[in-house]
């Protein structure tokens, strides 16, 4: 694939973190397409950029007001030419905070397609796992540093 999948699946990825970051759920949601399956940290289930977007607008509205999320993409692979898998981490800054909360750090999987039609990217599956690393607090340790380190 070119250099120019990455850099605009790297704008959608940033446009979405943007979105959560000004507490919007329609930009949040616009990187997605018309019929994403979107899985959240708990089990959520949401279809669709509007059931997206409306569900965060929600949240951010009651249960994420003033948080910023920090995240990076980790890794890009196109197993064909229109389809990319891509690997992300992220951590969230509650609100009046400073600092990451190691417990709700994330990784995350995404893929998306390009739609052959207008040649442009979206995201067609999102799955959110949260890095609990049962047993192992030196791996939250470590994913907190290098999500710390992503500012």
């Amino acid at each position: 694939m070119s250099n120019n999948d990455e850099l605009a699946l790297q704008s959608l990825y940033r446009k979405k973190i943007e979105g959560w970051n000004e507490g919007n759920g329609r930009k949040f949601a616009e990187p997605y397409t018309e019929d994403a399956d979107f899985i959240g940290f708990d089990g959520t289930y949401l279809f669709g950029r509007r059931e997206i977007a409306e569900f965060h607008q929600m949240l951010f509205d009651r249960f994420l007001r003033g948080t910023r999320l920090i995240a990076k993409i980790k890794s890009i692979r196109f197993p064909v030419s229109n389809v990319a898998i891509i690997v992300g981490i992220s951590g969230t800054i509650e609100a009046n905070q400073k600092r990451i909360n190691p417990d709700r750090n994330s990784i995350h999987t995404i893929v998306a397609i390009n739609n052959e039609h207008d040649g442009k990217w979206g995201f067609t599956t999102f799955q959110n796992t949260r890095a609990t690393y049962i047993g192992r607090p030196e791996k939250v340790s470590q994913l907190t540093k290098e999500i710390e380190q992503i500012e």
